[in-house]
């Protein structure tokens, strides 16, 4: 199961997007590299970190392989332009770093970027390092739809939102996920958080009561809904329905609590009155 969107929302209009460069950096053409290399993603984030191209005040971006410019734009320039503004500001420093594919470490270092497909079982969407103030994240796009790519990139932009999360935020959601146990809301917007909450049903008689596994799944329901609320402002998505899917009715209520605590920017709606109204 995973959430892809909400029912008939989609950006109402564009809104002008940052100014950014038109291709990758020529200066290091990674992609004249042998097919075959395999390169950690923090030692390429150390090397090139000081070459990325600047985007917004909050994000910059360097490329392994050559983009077309209106690729780069769908890549970079639209769904940074959806962002709520109290997303950005939220948010530290970005480094986006876009490669063929990306392969999980294997206990003994970091992920690397490949130029070959590595097997499923090692293949992963995004990687994050820390660099000198500079979160950079690297994401693979080879083979890759843009709709699936923009998934990708509001999950990482939702990750790190979760592990920012003010006070406010935090017991505003955590008194909404406790109003869904006491009503007992069968299903979950994705995997990781359907899975959480399974485990707390299990082993918690006191669902409600505020444990390190009801942390963990609230934090991890904040970051899966927060995905596809940042996805919605940006496409025009559907929810997939499935038994372990939340009642629309609930995952309304977590989306316009989301929308009052980071409003969309100007120009961008995601409900579908919002979009009637302008």
């Amino acid at each position: 199961m995973r959430s892809t969107g909400i029912p008939s929302g989609r950006a109402a209009a564009q809104a002008p997007p940052p100014s950014a460069a038109s291709c990758y950096n020529r200066n290091h053409q990674m992609s004249t590299e042998p097919p075959s290399t395999k390169v950690p993603v923090e030692e390429l984030a150390t090397r090139f970190g000081g070459d990325l191209i600047p985007l917004t005040n909050k994000f910059s971006y360097f490329s392994t392989l050559p983009v077309a410019e209106e690729d780069l734009r769908q890549y970079l320039n639209d769904p940074i332009a959806a962002l709520s503004p109290a997303i950005c500001l939220a948010l530290p420093k970005l480094g986006i770093i876009l490669a063929p594919y990306l392969e999980k470490g294997n206990g003994k270092g970091g992920d690397n970027i490949t130029f070959e497909r590595p097997n499923e079982s090692r293949h992963i969407p995004w990687s994050r390092n820390e660099l000198g103030g500079v979160t950079m994240v690297a994401f693979g796009i080879k083979d890759l739809e843009v709709a699936d790519y923009h998934y990708q990139f509001y999950n990482a932009l939702a990750t790190l939102m979760a592990e920012r999360w003010s006070q406010d935020v935090q017991d505003r959601f955590f008194r909404t996920i406790r109003e869904e146990l006491s009503a007992e809301v069968h299903g979950e917007v994705d995997e990781k958080s359907w899975h959480l909450k399974q485990a707390l049903l299990r082993r918690q008689t006191n669902v409600r009561k505020e444990t390190k596994l009801f942390r963990d799944y609230a934090r991890q329901a904040f970051e899966d809904t927060l995905t596809l609320y940042l996805h919605g402002t940006c496409c025009d998505i559907d929810v997939e329905t499935g038994p372990r899917q939340m009642p629309s009715r609930y995952l309304r209520r977590r989306l316009e609590l989301l929308i009052s605590i980071f409003p969309p920017p100007e120009g961008y709606a995601v409900l579908p009155e919002q979009l009637k109204a302008r």
